[in-house]
């Protein structure tokens, strides 16, 4: 490896999944200040809520590292989680690095890309589990953890100054069903060799304990499903390939045959399938054929256990599936964790379904059924025994776990701490950890299939018009400004009350609008942008006295 010169910094710049979980974007950078090169560890998305209507899929903006693309050497995904490669196929044409991953990892990638029509311009370098990446004065060496989907990887990135252990997320699963455990002597001698900093995953810093073992939730489902009558619904999270497994084998060892419902759940199967694993079990029935099987013969495996509501277990809640159904006397189980957030969907979900005659099992009644893929307290304290290292940068979590990781790190008398947010860079050497610069970071939200700022004026609009409602004012003038018809008002999303009915409200609206033109001048009612103005401050000032809001306003001049 390259000696470093006397100019030559190490810096860390998280440019998403810092002071947020999810929407991993990740990069290091090598070099002097002027011509430094970079890697990319993660390029992931997070997903849309109410604030956020009509957007299901937000983006980290590269804006920052953009202006640089000749000098990323590379992206590197540590395991297949949407939060960790979601944006690759968004965003690599702006990046166009070429990208290297574990095979389970490089097969969900290359389906992501197929379906973006990407698969011909993206290279994609399969490495091997243990595999060494050397991309400039960067030594990439993977390290095998646990976590929950298959081949997840810490990376010990190795420069002139200094090792870094990056770990993605991961926890300690000493019975990982499939898969190898977590390669705590690879982990160690990195700790003799000498560990400059860990960025290290902060999601359940604030849980004491271990996240628990997969093999607690199979020894858990086997029993529960064998006991169910009816039909049997099994949510959860498709990438989640061990739990897919034991639910199959509780299935199976139940008498019942698995019907896949959802995309993403095929989807994972066959990635799984073609790196060797779930080799041994039936094959799965097809949802057309699920119907023709007794009710105590079938097992349905279904997405959507976070209340999506365009996910399998949605529209069969709302009855609108075109093959599965379930009813009284069916059972529901919910093996998965409530994302923060998803708190709303997943309760009016599970209440559809109660209201269905469904029997709903959940971690909450059911605390076997499912464990976390994220280090507690004592799992983060044994890595840092093990690692070692001079300076904790936490990652992957809220503001509060990141300064908590802070402070636990401290705790554990590790020298240094640095809690960045998404934008900041974080020198880690040469000299003590600090940040030294702040760099554009943000969001770009897929709206409709087109990528759009964060603050982008339509979202702007739909907010608006989702909390304060909207109407249209229209009138039709002659060439001299002479009213011909209207100012005519119609309304959308907004209240009434039999003491002052809605259609009375519009009218006295097309008054207000109606006097705002006759205050005009002469001139002023040539013009069709001041006869707009002069309507819709007229209607927004009048709705704020009758609502006590300001709506969406739009309007429209016709001449004739």
């Amino acid at each position: 490896m390259a000696k470093a010169s006397g100019h030559d910094e190490l810096v860390f710049l998280p440019l998403g999944g810092s002071n947020e979980i999810g929407m991993n974007f990740n990069l290091y950078g090598f070099g002097p200040s002027h011509d430094r090169r970079w890697v990319v560890v993660d390029l992931g998305v997070t997903f849309g809520d109410q604030s956020t209507p009509g957007v299901e899929v937000i983006l980290p903006d590269p804006e920052y590292i953009e202006e640089y693309a000749d000098r990323i050497l590379g992206i590197v995904v540590t395991h297949a989680h949407e939060d960790h490669i979601g944006a690759v196929a968004h965003l690599w044409p702006r990046l166009k690095a070429p990208v290297y991953a574990t095979p389970f990892t490089a097969f969900v990638l290359r389906e992501k890309l197929r379906e973006a029509d990407l698969l011909d311009q993206v290279p994609i370098t399969e490495v091997p589990l243990g595999g060494v990446i050397e991309l400039g004065p960067f030594r990439m060496e993977l390290i095998t953890l646990t976590h929950s989907i298959p081949e997840p990887n810490g990376i010990a990135i190795k420069t002139p100054l200094g090792t870094i252990l990056h770990t993605g997320d991961w926890k300690i699963d000493p019975h990982p069903l499939l898969g190898a455990p977590t390669d705590q002597d690879a982990i160690r001698r990195l700790g003799d060799e000498g560990v400059l900093a860990m960025v290290c995953d902060s999601t359940n810093v604030f849980v004491d304990g271990v996240a628990g073992s997969e093999a607690e939730v199979r020894d858990a489902l086997i029993p529960l499903i064998g006991g169910l009558k009816g039909k049997v619904a099994v949510a959860c999270f498709a990438s989640n390939v061990a739990r897919m497994d034991s639910v199959i084998r509780a299935a199976e060892a139940a008498g019942r045959r698995v019907c896949l419902v959802g995309r993403s759940m095929h989807r994972m199967a066959s990635a799984a399938k073609s790196v060797g694993l779930m080799q041994d079990v039936q094959d799965f029935v097809s949802e057309g054929e699920a119907g023709y099987f007794p009710a105590e013969k079938i097992l349905y495996l279904c997405t959507g256990s976070q209340g999506e509501p365009r996910a399998a277990l949605s529209r069969i809640a709302d009855g609108s599936h075109p093959h599965v159904s379930l009813g009284a006397g069916d059972s529901c189980i919910f093996s998965s964790r409530v994302i923060p957030g998803n708190e709303i969907p997943i309760r009016n979900l599970q209440n559809k379904l109660a209201d269905r005659g469904v029997r709903l099992y959940t971690e909450r009644d059911h605390p076997g059924i499912h464990v976390s893929g994220h280090p507690c307290r004592d799992e983060l304290a044994e890595m840092y025994r093990w690692a070692r290292p001079q300076i904790a940068v936490p990652t992957h979590g809220e503001r509060r776990h990141l300064l908590e990781h802070c402070a636990f790190a401290k705790d554990l008398q590790v020298p240094q701490a640095v809690a960045p947010r998404n934008g900041d860079m974080v020198r880690l050497a040469p000299g003590r950890a600090e940040i030294i610069d702040e760099v554009p970071s943000g969001r770009l939200y897929v709206d409709a299939g087109v990528l759009t700022p964060e603050n982008g004026e339509a979202l702007r609009e739909r907010r608006h018009a989702a909390y304060n409602g909207m109407l249209s004012v229209s009138v039709v003038l002659d060439r001299k400004g002479k009213i011909l018809a209207g100012p005519e008002v119609r309304a959308l999303g907004l209240p009434t009350d039999e003491d002052y009915p809605l259609e009375d409200v519009l009218d006295d609206l097309s008054e207000e609008a109606e006097n705002a033109l006759d205050r005009l001048s002469r001139e002023n009612r040539d013009l069709d942008d001041a006869v707009e103005t002069a309507m819709s401050r007229a209607v927004k000032k009048a709705s704020q006295r009758i609502w006590g809001r300001r709506p969406v306003v739009e309007t429209t001049v016709l001449r004739v």
